[in-house]
C-alpha cells in the first residue's frame, strides 16, 4: 500500500521546521523544490497494492536511491547519514528534523527490484530534463565502457573450490550424507596452491590444482545420483559447465553467484581484462549531460549498441540527436535512424575550409565523454557493481548517471548563486561606503 506525504501543513511555535531553519540558498533545498516528485508518486503508483501496510513515501525512498548515488555510499551507510543531514532530510520531504533511521537499509534493496529498469530509467530522464534547454542538443558523444561486477578475478582454481563449497553446503543443506567430505584433504591443497617461483614449487601447485578439480566433480557427481530427479538441476548443470570449460571456450563462466558476467578485453595497459558488462551512454557534446545510459548483457560490437542508445535518448528527452561523435570502434553505417554518424578517418572529408574545420572540432570534441565515464565510475558507483543480477546491472548504470546529471545541476546553480552575490557586491554604490 502506497504511504501518504509528510507535510503537516501548519508550524509550531515551539519547534521552528525545517524550512524556516534550512539555508533558502542551499543546492539541496533548491533542489527539493525542482524535482518532479509527484510525476514519480503517479508513476510508481500502480506497483504498490490497495491494501495491506503502508510502505515508505515514494520521496523517501527515490530520494535515498539519488543520494546514495550522488555521494558514493553504500545502503547502510547513506541512511545513516540521513539522520545527520537535515538537507537529506528535507530533500526526502520531512518538515521536522527526525532523529531515527528512515528506513532499514534493505528497504532500497526492495524497492529497487519494485521499480525494476523503467522507474531508473525515469529518474534519469527526469535529472537530464531538470537541465531545461541544455540537455536538447542536436550533437551528441557516444562511447562504450564496461562496468565491472563485484566478484572476485576468476580462476579456474577459485571457481573448482566454490564448487566444492557449494556441494558441501548443499549437501548438508538436504540431509545428503556424503561417502566424503575432502574437507581436510581441501585445506591442504589450498597451502599446496600457494607456490613459489621454483619449480618444484610451480608442479606441486599443478598437482593440487588437478586434484582439487577431481574432488569437484566426484562431489557434483555424487549429488546428482543422491539428489531427488530434477531438484537442484539448474546449480548442478552450472557446476558441470564450469568443470567442463577450457581456457579458449567462449561464454564461460566466470562467477557462481553472478553467471551472467563476460570478460571484456579493451586493450588497457594497466587492465588487461575486464569483467561485467557492456553500458553504451549518450552524452551532451557541449553540455556535458547524459542523455542516455544503457546496459547490455552480451558482449556486442559497439556499432550494435547504437539503436538502443539513441532510442533511450529520444525517449528521454523528448528529441532524438541530428549528430552522434563516436570513435573508430563504431564502424559501420553512417546513419542510424536519422541520426548522422561520425567518427575520426582520414577519408572522405569536406572539400571546403569551414567544412574541415567543423569536422576537426567534432573530433576533438569526442574526447570529452572519457573524462565523464572516469567520473562515473570514481564517483558515482560505476566502477564496481554491487547489485545482483542483470537487472542490478541496468539499474546500478541509470541511477549512476542519474546522480551524475544532479550533482552537474548543483554545481551549475552553486556557480550561479555565487557569481550573483560578486555582482551584487561589486555593484553596491560609492557613496554608501562609511565616510572616513
Amino acid at each position: 500500500m502506497q504511504s501518504a506525504t509528510f507535510s503537516s501543513g501548519q508550524t509550531s511555535f515551539l519547534m521552528p521546521t525545517l524550512r524556516e531553519h534550512l539555508d533558502p540558498r542551499h543546492p539541496l533545498r533548491l533542489l527539493a523544490e525542482r524535482m518532479p516528485w509527484a510525476s514519480f508518486e503517479e508513476a510508481f503508483a500502480e506497483l504498490y497494492s490497495a491494501e495491506g501496510r503502508p510502505a515508505k513515501p515514494v520521496r523517501l525512498m527515490v530520494s535515498l536511491l539519488l543520494l546514495k548515488q550522488m555521494f558514493n555510499l553504500g545502503d547502510e551507510t547513506v541512511v545513516a547519514r540521513w539522520v545527520e543531514n537535515p538537507y537529506w532530510q528535507f530533500l526526502s520531504g520531512f518538515e521536522d528534523f527526525q532523529w531515527r533511521l528512515p528506513c532499514d537499509p534493505s528497504d532500497l534493496v526492495y524497492f529497487r527490484q519494485r521499480i525494476g529498469k523503467a522507474g531508473a530509467q525515469l529518474l534519469l530522464a527526469a535529472s537530464a530534463q531538470l537541465h531545461g534547454a541544455a540537455a536538447q542538443e542536436r550533437t551528441v558523444v557516444v562511447d562504450t565502457t564496461v562496468q565491472e561486477k563485484n566478484i572476485t578475478h576468476p580462476v579456474d582454481s577459485k571457481l573448482h573450490l566454490r564448487v566444492i563449497e557449494h556441494c558441501q553446503r548443499l549437501a548438508g543443506k538436504e540431509g545428503i550424507t556424503l561417502r566424503r567430505s575432502y574437507r581436510r584433504t581441501v585445506r591442504k591443497l589450498r597451502w599446496q596452491l600457494r607456490g613459489g617461483t621454483s619449480a618444484k614449487a610451480i608442479q606441486r601447485a599443478r598437482r593440487a590444482q588437478w586434484r582439487i578439480k577431481t574432488i569437484a566433480g566426484r562431489l557434483v557427481r555424487e549429488l546428482g545420483r543422491k539428489l531427488p530427479a530434477g531438484r537442484h538441476a539448474e546449480q548442478l548443470e552450472l557446476y558441470r559447465r564450469v568443470l567442463a570449460q577450457r581456457r579458449h571456450d567462449k561464454d564461460k563462466i566466470y562467477s557462481l553467484h553472478e553467471p551472467h558476467v563476460k570478460c571484456f578485453g579493451k586493450g588497457k595497459a594497466h587492465k588487461k581484462y575486464e569483467f561485467g558488462n557492456k553500458v553504451a551512454l549518450v552524452v551532451g557534446a557541449h553540455s556535458g549531460i547524459i542523455t542516455a545510459a544503457e546496459s547490455f548483457e552480451e558482449n556486442l560490437y559497439d556499432g550494435r549498441t547504437l539503436p538502443a542508445a539513441l532510442d533511450q535518448a529520444e525517449a528521454n528527452i523528448g528529441r532524438r540527436p541530428e549528430v552522434a561523435l563516436v570513435d573508430r570502434g563504431f564502424r559501420g553505417p553512417r546513419q542510424v535512424g536519422g541520426t548522422e554518424i561520425v567518427m575520426p578517418q582520414a577519408e572522405p572529408w569536406p572539400t571546403d575550409k569551414a567544412g574541415r574545420q567543423r569536422r576537426r572540432r567534432q573530433n576533438a570534441r569526442r574526447v570529452s565523454i572519457e573524462p565523464r565515464i572516469g567520473h562515473l565510475k570514481s564517483d558515482f558507483r560505476l566502477g564496481r557493481n554491487f547489485l545482483s543480477g542483470v537487472s542490478g546491472d541496468t539499474i546500478n548504470v541509470l541511477l549512476a548517471c542519474a546522480a551524475s546529471n544532479l550533482r552537474k545541476w548543483l554545481r551549475v546553480l552553486t556557480a550561479f548563486l555565487l557569481d550573483l552575490l560578486r555582482l551584487l557586491a561589486s555593484s553596491r554604490s560609492p557613496s554608501l561606503q562609511p565616510a572616513r
